[in-house]
């Protein structure tokens, strides 16, 4: 009795994962259909809106298109008068907190609050404003509204909200919302840098003829995931919209160097010629970052790799890439796309700014890695050893929810 007892609980098991299996392997094939369908798609199409951009676009005036002018009071109310324990997040303008109004039918947002002593100030807060405002894509953060109040100088800007933080916190302190996360797989990186360089390939070159937007403070920080970890560019407080000559250049002289050390290139910081290449720099480095697991700047190693791009750069032209790489992510990478990942991002930090690419051609070229991991084998394997895993997951849930008790006994023993 005992013995047919086991071999009925067995053959139920394996007919769920039989089935489960069956199901896993419908779904696959049709999320590789609705990629490889994806990607012949006009990378400048926009995706249909989520709720968020859907509330900002119903805010937004078909003449002016300035958002929502909000009051103090309202603010205030949102942020349990601004309680330390929603803060989010801390940046050279203030803090960042989460917050939530009844009348946007309690949809969270990201509330940022300048700080009077920051380095930061006016002209950065009405330039995020201006630029936010004039500009609009579905991997750049969405700005909802703003509240400005001389009386108490308070300055407040109002963003959807990125559920799982930054690509920071992702990559440096392996946390998302507050909480330990898993590391970032090789194909989540390769989509996370693809939709950052859509969204600067748009300032680039999608914004309008007359002139081009430089963001100037690109970096890992200033890239925020979604719930489905897909990237939007943030902060816009130091960007500077430039004319745009005959061919197609884009030059503002600034006499005040800015942006975050690791990130700013030679160019820039000797001649104050600020470019779109300028760009270009910074988001190699954020490639590396995405590589090697570790921040453009770490002064606790060698002096030889305190700058991430000089040591990597030095890896890459001594063709030692493969000894760069996050540990995470060794036996996801095949040679041929490491080498042309690796490629990309040397070429993004060429010294002369002539010399380095644009964001289209980056764009372009990340998109082919990607398509190229997608169709390696080793990928392949990964996707079925991920779903064997969670098909056991998925039956060992089913079985301990809806077994009788001397069953979940049974299956606990040993």
């Amino acid at each position: 009795m005992y013995f047919s007892t086991v071999l009925i609980i067995l053959l139920i098991v394996l007919d769920i994962l039989v089935y489960y299996t069956r199901k896993q392997f419908k779904e696959d094939d049709g999320e590789q259909r609705n990629s490889s369908q994806s990607s012949s798609v006009d990378r400048r199409s926009v995706p249909k809106e989520d709720h968020c951009e859907r509330i900002c676009s119903s805010l937004l005036s078909s003449h002016d298109k300035q958002c929502r002018v909000f009051s103090l009071a309202e603010i205030k109310l949102a942020t349990h008068d601004f309680d330390d324990a929603l803060v989010i997040g801390k940046g050279g303008f203030g803090k960042v907190y989460k917050g939530k109004f009844d009348f946007w039918e309690g949809v969270d947002v990201a509330i940022k609050r300048s700080n009077p002593h920051s380095n930061q100030g006016t002209s950065e807060f009405w330039a995020e404003i201006e630029m936010l405002s004039k500009f609009r894509h579905c991997h750049i953060v969405s700005l909802l509204g703003y509240c400005e109040d001389s009386s108490t100088r308070e300055m407040i800007l109002v963003y959807e909200y990125m559920p799982n933080g930054s690509l920071h916190d992702h990559l440096h302190k392996r946390k998302a919302n507050g909480r330990n996360s898993p590391p970032l797989t090789w194909v989540q990186r390769l989509n996370i840098c693809i939709g950052a360089a859509r969204a600067l390939d748009y300032l680039h070159t999608g914004t309008g003829v007359e002139s081009r937007v430089i963001h100037r403070d690109v970096k890992s920080s200033n890239i925020l995931l979604d719930e489905k970890l897909a990237a939007k560019i943030y902060d816009f407080g130091m960007s500077r919209i430039g004319p745009t000559n005959e061919l197609g250049t884009t030059n503002v002289y600034t006499s005040l160097i800015r942006g975050t050390f690791g990130y700013m290139d030679e160019e820039y910081i000797l001649t104050g010629r600020l470019t779109r290449k300028s760009d270009v720099y910074a988001f190699g480095v954020v490639l590396l970052e995405t590589l090697c697991g570790r921040p453009a700047v770490d002064l606790t190693l060698d002096h030889q790799q305190h700058s991430l791009a000089v040591w990597a750069k030095h890896c890459i032209k001594k063709g030692k890439i493969s000894k760069i790489i996050d540990p995470c992510l060794r036996g996801q990478v095949s040679a041929n796309c490491l080498k042309e990942f690796g490629q990309i991002a040397y070429e993004c930090l060429l010294n002369s700014s002539k010399d380095r690419p644009t964001m289209t051609n980056v764009l372009s070229r990340l998109e082919v890695v990607l398509a190229r991991t997608l169709r390696s084998p080793q990928s392949a394997n990964d996707q079925k050893r991920n779903g064997l895993t969670t098909l056991i997951e998925k039956a060992r849930l089913l079985l301990s929810t809806k077994a009788p008790s001397k069953f979940k006994l049974f299956c606990n023993v040993g």
